[in-house]
C-alpha cells in the first residue's frame, strides 16, 4: 500500500484579541522592519539595565574581586543585556502582529506592502525553496512563538503562506486601487 499524501496545511487557531491580527507567524525581516522607535528604546533600556545595575552595585558595595574580575563580569552582563534587549525588542514588535497590543500603524503598513505585492504580481509572503510540507512544518513550529520567547527564542526565517489571515482583503484592496487609478486616468 502506498502512503496517503500528508496534509501540508493545518489551519491555526485564532486568538481573540482587542486589535486585528496581522500575521500569526511573521517573518523575521517583517518583525524588525515594522518595529517602532519605542521598541528600540525599550530594547535598549532593557539591554543596558543589567550592566547598569551591576556597575551601580559595584559603586555602592564593591565586590573586591581583584584585577580584571569586574571587567569580565561587566562584559558578561553586557552580552546578556544585548541578547535580552534584542529579545524584548523583538517580542514587543511581534505582539503587534498578533493583535495583542495597539497596531493601527502596522495594519496600515501591512496593507500597503501586501497591496503593492499584489499589484506587482509577486507572492504575498515571498518565495520559498522548501516543499509545501516542509513549509507547513516550519509554520507550525514558529506560529505564535514570540509568546514563548523568554524560554525558547524561536524566529521565523521561512517564507510560507500560512499566516492565519484571510489574504482576500489584499486582493480586494488592490482591485479597488487599480480601479481608482483607471478611473483617474480616464477622467484626465
Amino acid at each position: 500500500m502506498a502512503n496517503p499524501p500528508q496534509q501540508t496545511y493545518i489551519p491555526s487557531k485564532v486568538v481573540k484579541t482587542d486589535y486585528p491580527l496581522i500575521d500569526n507567524d511573521p517573518h523575521f525581516k517583517r518583525v524588525v522592519g515594522y518595529a517602532r522607535t519605542s521598541d528600540y528604546i525599550h530594547g535598549t533600556v532593557a539591554g543596558a539595565a543589567g550592566p547598569g545595575l551591576l556597575w551601580t552595585m559595584e559603586r555602592f558595595a564593591p565586590s573586591h574581586v581583584g584585577r580584571g574580575g569586574f571587567a569580565r563580569a561587566m562584559r558578561l552582563a553586557g552580552a546578556i543585556g544585548v541578547i535580552g534587549g534584542f529579545l524584548y525588542f523583538y517580542q514587543r514588535s511581534c505582539l503587534r502582529f498578533y493583535g495583542m497590543s495597539e497596531n493601527a500603524r502596522e495594519v496600515e503598513m501591512d496593507m500597503k506592502e501586501m497591496v503593492a505585492k499584489v499589484k506587482a504580481g509577486e507572492p504575498l509572503y515571498g518565495e520559498s525553496k522548501l516543499s509545501p510540507h516542509m513549509q507547513g512544518v516550519a509554520a507550525r513550529q514558529s506560529r505564535y512563538s514570540a509568546l514563548f520567547t523568554a524560554v525558547v527564542p524561536w524566529f521565523n526565517f521561512v517564507n510560507h503562506s500560512q499566516h492565519g489571515v484571510d489574504t482576500a482583503k489584499y486582493y480586494r484592496a488592490a482591485e479597488q486601487e487599480l480601479e481608482a487609478e483607471h478611473l483617474a486616468k480616464g477622467d484626465s
